[in-house]
């Protein structure tokens, strides 16, 4: 090749090289430019709606409208919280609230209740777990936001508010009117049965749980407790650190209680750390149904993975999605889904539920005023929304439980023969 061609060639190859880094530079510019644009758009409709709508309207509530629509079009969980609603978040984590006591979810794309709370007033009108609520006060929940339902549902003691619900294998709705109450969550409940079989049940996951189930689950220790019932059915969950706390009981250092995995992949690991050896080996059954939701399914998840207990009962809801509390600097704040859930075996929770390790659906039994009568369909309906309470004799679940850890007590006794 000679010196023209050299030079030819060199010159075509700087303009290649121009081309391309005044290329990349362009591209850059424009996918920064898109977000502006974007912006700009946003900016354009506002004014458009402040000069042209037919009511006055403040910019502050148009910009807090437009945050909690695309907050909320993420998925169910996540919300702007004003903040009047991040203080109420903050309230409903120490226990104590004024309104009818259920806890709520969306599952299908249908607001749906994931428990009543026991000895509330949704308990006591036959709210149950999977209730599909299709209107709050008349007003449709299509496209309602959770803390926006909670808020509407909440109100002060004497007050009431009616919820129209469907139910699966109901024709049509039907409407529960219910009087608000302040609702005092006790989230443990212990007692002692025959043959030295404790029972506890958790309510929900609040700051203290942990602890109050340390204290009663001594106790029962002390009046002689040989094996343990643990159940978290209609339990919605709560805090994180405390399911993690909670499992700890009955786990020794060292395990894996559950790994959240966020969207780039990383994980964070939970790992027990303090030693109760008694409860970390006395035999156990978990009770678990489809109002079991978020930590109570990763204390179940956990103690199933690590064959500390055998889980009996239904498929558990699927929240397994971890929502952060983001604060902002004018007060309010953002619940924001950012990572999910995942039992020490790597199981997603999400969607998806804990499988218990027997299958054990309840049975719907008739209610005292209709039993032993030709039932008509006013008494079916009637029967059908009295409280959900089911008295001890007549719970299969509990009676399954109550059932392998007696079974549990003679392979014991046959083991030590054989030794």
């Amino acid at each position: 090749m000679n010196k023209k061609s050299l030079l030819i060639t060199a010159f075509v190859c700087s303009l290649i090289i121009a081309s391309l880094l005044a290329g990349t530079y362009t591209l850059k510019t424009v996918n920064a430019q898109n977000g502006y644009e974007e912006l700009k758009i946003f900016t354009e409709v506002l004014s458009i709606i402040k000069k042209n709508y037919v009511d006055e309207v403040k910019t502050k509530d148009l910009v807090i409208s437009a945050m909690k629509g695309m907050v909320s079009s993420l998925d169910p969980h996540s919300a702007y919280l004003t903040p009047e609603a991040l203080k109420e978040l903050k309230v409903e984590t120490k226990g104590e609230f004024g309104g009818i006591g259920i806890q709520i979810g969306v599952k299908d794309g249908i607001l749906t209740v994931i428990a009543p709370i026991d000895d509330t007033p949704a308990f006591r009108a036959g709210i149950k777990a999977g209730d599909k609520i299709l209107k709050i006060a008349g007003e449709t929940t299509k496209k309602m936001e959770i803390h926006e339902a909670v808020s509407k549902m909440r109100g002060p003691k004497g007050t009431s508010i009616t919820l129209t619900i469907f139910r699966e294998g109901w024709k049509d709705t039907r409407d529960f009117t219910m009087v608000r109450d302040v609702i005092k969550i006790k989230s443990v409940k212990p007692k002692l049965l025959n043959d030295g079989i404790g029972y506890v049940r958790l309510t929900q996951f609040q700051e203290s749980t942990a602890n109050d189930l340390l204290v009663a689950l001594n106790k029962l220790q002390k009046d002689g407790m040989k094996s343990l019932i643990l159940d978290l059915r209609n339990d919605p969950g709560g805090l994180l650190n405390v399911a993690v706390d909670t499992a700890e009981i009955f786990l020794p250092p060292k395990k894996l209680v559950v790994y959240i995995k966020n969207r780039s992949g990383e994980k964070i690991e939970y790992y027990t750390e303090k030693s109760t050896p008694f409860f970390e080996e006395i035999p156990m059954v978990v009770l678990v149904n489809q109002g079991s939701a978020s930590a109570s399914e990763i204390v179940a998840g956990a103690l199933k993975d690590w064959n500390r207990a055998i889980i009996i009962g239904v498929q558990t809801f699927g929240k397994g999605s971890v929502q952060s509390i983001i604060p902002l600097s004018d007060g309010s704040g953002m619940r924001l889904t950012t990572a999910k859930y995942y039992t020490p075996n790597g199981t997603m929770i999400h969607n998806v539920g804990i499988t218990p390790d027997i299958i054990v659906k309840q049975e719907t039994k008739e209610h005292p005023e209709t039993k032993g009568r030709d039932i008509t369909k006013d008494d079916k309906q009637k029967d059908e929304m009295l409280p959900t309470d089911v008295d001890e004799k007549d719970d299969v679940q509990l009676q399954r439980a109550i059932d392998t850890l007696r079974t549990w007590k003679v392979f014991e006794k046959m083991l030590k023969k054989a030794a």
